[in-house]
């Protein structure tokens, strides 16, 4: 997957999770996945200054896109499969379509898009050219927003749990993605059968309903650490 839909992905999940009521979460696997990774975190700053308007000449957004790239090539092969797929995992169920293919084109290797390369450069060099009128209030929020929106967000977290819950936490985010996503798998499992036999010694209709809507929650859920975390505890305490 081209970062650039990777990238139009991740957004689109952090506008989602105000409505979705999932904004302590996305926030905090964005800043374990991204702010706190320094060659993602370049990858998704270049992404932003490139699709950014600068009020630049000819000559030097020409020079802004061409230095663009070698920074790329620069980053790109320093960041790991695992941490790309980390991404995907997170986003998996987002469907949007790839604001940044002009700069996913300029940035590809492939000769038999040679064209689609320089028609996605010109664009761009004309979107630096242009001046941003809506300098504040109408602007996305920027990288440095979303890692302090994002580390404040841990912090709350964090602060609402107890030293033990800590420790459970700090040992679960030290772990391999490898290790915990087969473990995770085992867990759901484990929770759907405890709450399944929960709801069939139920007699309150209101309750087996409430049980019925987690187990969907549950099954629904996609592997992350802080999910894992979330459903190890639920799992304890059924």
């Amino acid at each position: 997957m081209k970062f650039g839909l990777l990238k139009s992905k991740i957004e689109k999940c952090l506008v989602e999770s105000y409505t979705n009521n999932t904004i302590k979460r996305d926030l905090f696997v964005f800043d374990q996945l991204v702010a706190k990774n320094k060659n993602i975190n370049k990858l998704y700053y270049l992404y932003d200054e490139l699709s950014s308007k600068k009020g630049l000449n000819e000559s030097i957004a020409s020079d802004f896109v061409n230095q663009s790239i070698t920074i790329y090539e620069n980053i790109v092969n320093k960041i790991s499969k695992s941490d790309i797929d980390d991404l995907k995992l997170w986003v998996s169920d987002i469907k949007t379509k790839n604001i940044y293919e002009d700069i996913d084109n300029v940035f590809s290797n492939n000769l038999l898009t040679l064209e689609n390369k320089i028609k996605s450069k010109n664009i761009l060099i004309e979107n630096l050219k242009k001046k941003d009128e809506n300098n504040d209030e109408l602007k996305n929020i920027s990288i440095n927003q979303m890692v302090q929106i994002a580390n404040k967000t841990v912090k709350n977290y964090l602060s609402s749990l107890n030293e033990n819950e800590k420790i459970k936490l700090e040992s679960i985010l030290s772990e391999s993605d490898e290790k915990l996503t087969l473990k995770y798998e085992i867990i759901k499992e484990d929770v759907v059968d405890k709450l399944n036999d929960l709801k069939s010694k139920e007699t309150d209709n209101d309750i087996k309903s409430k049980i019925t809507e987690t187990i969907t929650k549950v099954k629904n859920k996609k592997y992350n650490k802080l999910n894992y975390f979330k459903l190890q505890e639920l799992n304890r305490n059924i």
